[in-house]
């Protein structure tokens, strides 16, 4: 273990706890490697409550619908920096800042995936202005939530960062930004809403014209630990950090080819519940 490994993992795990907050999501899930993580879609038929007295209360009819299944699995990256590169621009550039980049591209990869996810969502609708298609996300996924008797506490939104510039123009509003996500808190009834461009590295991220929302509770962190003893017992030992191991790294020198070689794993995977929890609004050609 070295100062550099475990400076990574840090910066990595508190990237993502600083996000969890951000979103109001729980604490992340631990899951064994191969776990299938499986949405729901649910809808409830409601029988007449005006029942005589000694009369059978009809049962309401609920339907729950397997909609999406996935893998959580192990992914390997690995990247290094010849020394030649080090010679060239010095250490602090060819290796800090390589490990930078390599931090932020394996983060979106993670957050790729579940925008790509929350693309899916079926509670689906369409608005004449992106302002209403905010009010209509956010108003249809507490009216689903509220028809399966499940508490929100808060709704989140998801909107491409064009289209929110367009609106809000001059408006006095504080849009931050934390590792490269812009976001507004409290924003319109959203706890938070994310802006994000349409593609992100290559994936996919909000279209224009479209706002997805979501309860915070329709939303779970689930990883693997790449501290498993089990990958040990290979004789692969990453360094990991804290409670949570989100990632797990490793650095080492090639002599046979003169590099740097880094190593990281990660099983991570942010996932919804239920698949009509997830609202997509398209507003309409000239909205």
């Amino acid at each position: 273990m070295t100062a550099r490994e475990v400076d990574f993992v840090t910066r990595f795990n508190d990237n993502w706890e600083a996000l969890r907050n951000i979103l109001g999501i729980m604490r992340p899930i631990r899951k064994t490697p191969g776990t299938q993580l499986i949405s729901y879609t649910a809808s409830v038929d409601l029988e007449d409550g005006e029942v005589g007295p000694g009369e059978v209360i009809p049962y309401s009819k609920t339907t729950i619908v397997q909609a999406k299944k996935d893998d959580i699995t192990i992914q390997k990256y690995a990247k290094a920096v010849p020394i030649e590169d080090v010679d060239k621009y010095g250490a602090e550039i060819a290796v800090e800042k390589s490990d930078d980049a390599f931090l932020t591209k394996l983060q979106n990869v993670v957050l790729g995936d579940f925008y790509t996810f929350l693309n899916t969502g079926s509670l689906a609708g369409t608005a004449t202005t992106w302002q209403a298609a905010l009010a209509q996300a956010q108003g249809k996924v507490l009216d689903k939530f509220a028809g399966m008797a499940k508490d929100v506490t808060q709704v989140v939104g998801f909107a491409n960062i064009l289209d929110a510039y367009d609106y809000l123009g001059t408006a006095d509003i504080t849009v931050q930004t934390q590792f490269g996500i812009n976001y507004i808190q409290n924003f319109m009834g959203y706890s938070t809403l994310f802006l994000l461009p349409a593609t992100i590295s290559g994936g996919s991220g909000i279209a224009r014209n479209t706002v997805l929302a979501t309860p915070v509770e329709n939303i779970d962190l689930y990883y693997i630990d790449p501290g498993d003893s089990e990958f040990a017992r290979l004789g692969l030992n990453y360094t990991t950090q804290g409670e949570t191991n989100l990632i797990g790294f490793h650095a080492q020198g090639n002599y046979s080819t003169a590099v740097g070689e880094s190593y990281a794993i990660m099983g991570m995977k942010l996932w919804a519940e239920y698949l009509d929890g997830i609202a997509k609004i398209t507003v309409s050609a000239g909205g």
